[in-house]
This record gives C-alpha cells, sequence and structure tokens, in this order.
C-alpha cells in the first residue's frame, strides 16, 4: 500500500511538473466591438486583428506543450485593464497583441513591433496614443485608470518600465517577429520601438503590441485584408513564438515551414479620359459621368517618334488602321490589337514585313 501510494505521488509530482512546464500564451485581438480601430479603405481593424489571432492559435493548439487563452474570440469590447488581468491571472509567459497601424498621410507603410517603454519618435508616440486612446470608451475610466491621459506625453513617462530581463525578453521576441515580416514575408521592416502602452505597463509578463502595417496605405491595406495575406502574417508570427518558446525554455518543439502565400491584389482602374479618333482598337465606356477607354490586351507598337505624324498609310509603309498615343512627350504608334498575344503574331510579322524590324507586342496596363 505504501508503494502505491508512493507511486501516485509521484505520478502526480510528473504530471504537475508537466502541467507547469507548458507554455502559457495570451493571444490578445486588439479592439472589438464599440470600438473599431482604424479604419481606412475598406478595412476594420478590429476585424483584421480578430482573424490574425484565431489563425495563430490554430496553429499553435496543434502543440499538446502550448496553453493558449484568448482576450477575446469574438466581435466584443474588452477593456484593456481587463485585457491585462487575463493575462496576469493566467500567469502567461507572453502577451500577444496584434493591431493594424494608421495614419494621416497615406503614405506611411510596413510593420513594426512595439515594447513597453518611453516613446523615442513623435510619430511612434502618435501610435501610443492611438492605442491607449481605447481607454476612453470604458466605463469609469477616470477610475479604472487613476489619471492616465493618453494625450498628455507627461502622465505616459510616469508609467514604469518593466523588470530589466522581462524587457530583454519582450525585445528577444520582438526581433524575430520583425525579421519573420522582413526575411519571410519581404515587408518594410519599421523595427522593434519602445513604447508607453498601458497594456504592456499592466501585464507582469514579457509582451508586445504587433503593427501588421498601415491601413491608410492603399497597397498595404489590400494586403493585409487579404486571405493569403492575413494567413502569411499568422504563420510567421505562430513561428516566431515557437522559436521564442524553446529559447526561453530549452525545449525542442519542432518548427514548420511558413507556407507564404501570394495575394491576388486588384488594382484601382485609372480613372483617364483618352481622345484618339477613328481608332478600331479602343471602345469607349461612360461611367460617373467620366469617359473611360477600355483596350484590348495586347497590340503592336511600331515606333516612338517626338514628330506627330498624319495616320495615313502613306507615312507608314502602306500600313492601314495605325494610332498613336501621346505620352511620355512623344507619340508612340501602334498597329493591331488582339486578346490574346497569339492573335497579335501575325500582326507583328506584317509589320515587320513592311520594314518596322524593331516592332514588339506590348501588353496593355
Amino acid at each position: 500500500m505504501k508503494r502505491f501510494f508512493l507511486l501516485l505521488t509521484i505520478f502526480f509530482t510528473i504530471l504537475t511538473y508537466s502541467q507547469d512546464r507548458k507554455f502559457k500564451l495570451i493571444l490578445d485581438a486588439g479592439h472589438g466591438g464599440k470600438d473599431p480601430g482604424a479604419q481606412k479603405n475598406g478595412c476594420v481593424e478590429k476585424e483584421i486583428a480578430l482573424d490574425v489571432i484565431l489563425q495563430i492559435g490554430q496553429i499553435l493548439e496543434k502543440y499538446p506543450d502550448f496553453d493558449i487563452k484568448y482576450t477575446r474570440k469574438t466581435d466584443v469590447f474588452i477593456p484593456l485593464k481587463d485585457r491585462a488581468k487575463i493575462a496576469n491571472d493566467f500567469e502567461a509567459n507572453l502577451f500577444v497583441s496584434v493591431h493594424c497601424n494608421s495614419s494621416t498621410s497615406p503614405n506611411p507603410y510596413g510593420s513594426m513591433t512595439l515594447v513597453m517603454g518611453l516613446s523615442r519618435s513623435n510619430l511612434n508616440f502618435e501610435i501610443a496614443k492611438t492605442e491607449n486612446a481605447v481607454i476612453f470608451q470604458e466605463d469609469d475610466y477616470k477610475k479604472n485608470y487613476q489619471g492616465f491621459d493618453p494625450n498628455n506625453p507627461s502622465t505616459q513617462i510616469g508609467l514604469k518600465i518593466l523588470q530589466e530581463e522581462t524587457l530583454l525578453q519582450s525585445i528577444s521576441f520582438a526581433s524575430e517577429v520583425q525579421n519573420q515580416f522582413k526575411n519571410t514575408l519581404e515587408r518594410k521592416d519599421l523595427g522593434m520601438h519602445q513604447q508607453p502602452l498601458w497594456v504592456l505597463d499592466a501585464t507582469v509578463m514579457p509582451g508586445v503590441l504587433i503593427e501588421l502595417g498601415f491601413l491608410s496605405n492603399l497597397k498595404e491595406s489590400k494586403y493585409i485584408n487579404s486571405k493569403e495575406g492575413r494567413q502569411n502574417y499568422a504563420q510567421v508570427i505562430a513561428l516566431a513564438i515557437l522559436k521564442y518558446k524553446n529559447q526561453l525554455m530549452e525545449t525542442n518543439t519542432p518548427l514548420f515551414e511558413p507556407k507564404i502565400l501570394t495575394p491576388v491584389l486588384i488594382e484601382e482602374p485609372k480613372q483617364e479620359v483618352v481622345t484618339i479618333k477613328d481608332d478600331p482598337n479602343y471602345t469607349t465606356t461612360t461611367n460617373a459621368s467620366k469617359e473611360i477607354v477600355t483596350e484590348k490586351k495586347y497590340k503592336v507598337q511600331i515606333s516612338f517618334s517626338s514628330k506627330k505624324l498624319d495616320l495615313n498609310p502613306s507615312n507608314f509603309n502602306g500600313l492601314n488602321n495605325v494610332v498613336l498615343v501621346e505620352q511620355n512627350n512623344g507619340y508612340k504608334y501602334y498597329y493591331g490589337a488582339g486578346s490574346t498575344h497569339e492573335e497579335c503574331k501575325k500582326k507583328l510579322a506584317e509589320a515587320k514585313a513592311k520594314g518596322y524590324k524593331s516592332a514588339f507586342i506590348v501588353e496593355d496596363n
């Protein structure tokens, strides 16, 4: 009987130790509910953040040595203080919050990862103000945050910096995230920055706030809002978490090779009015009171000249139906058009037979 109880004690000791060795991860989808976050170019930050967070979780839940908790899994509003409490009560090893950036200018783009600290630039301080401003949407925010004002730099300087070891771990993980963005996804790397963010200050474990990119930048917003783009972000963040866990806990959890997909980004059509008379290769339509030219897909360019020529066959070695387009302070002359490359090959042969040896097939933009 004594032997039985001894074995039982050893079993529960091993079981408890095994459970304690699990890597406790908090996954935090920024914003939610009445707080949509940034809304630009048809994108909503709270939806993107939740989608990426859930995909990260789906990847890591396959590993038995992870214990994962979410601050939200649906479109609900979670106050910052509650996000921090969830993480602290869980005694997590790492806090990962996903957001999207935005700017008043459409030009900035790129990914960055923030850790707790003092702002080093005006641009980054604006980001800190944006992420902290959700406090104003909470009931009794003055009581809960004891006079903390996201819009006042002097109150932010009063935030304590995390203990050195925790900060260094946060920086280490943030650097790995940025490495994945830069080298695996080939996104513009805006680096790791220290910021006075309330949610990172209130959590006692290493933590980061990831800004995937700028929704205010049209091209980047299309990448972030695509199914493939979100999947790419989720994969590389999950991989960075695995690497960090192995380093921190000295484990050898197998890594995976991300399957990076190329999103199909549909460019906006150029709303330009082009006037070309007697041109059989172009059609015109009207949209929102604008005349828009719809071009066939391929055509043969026979020459480019600074001189404008009359479109008579005699000026083009007998070729009929030559058209011109004014461009780059000159004139491009085209002969023939077709919906496929193959359709244009015959026209290209005719042009070369008439002496235009340097003629070539071009694809319309």
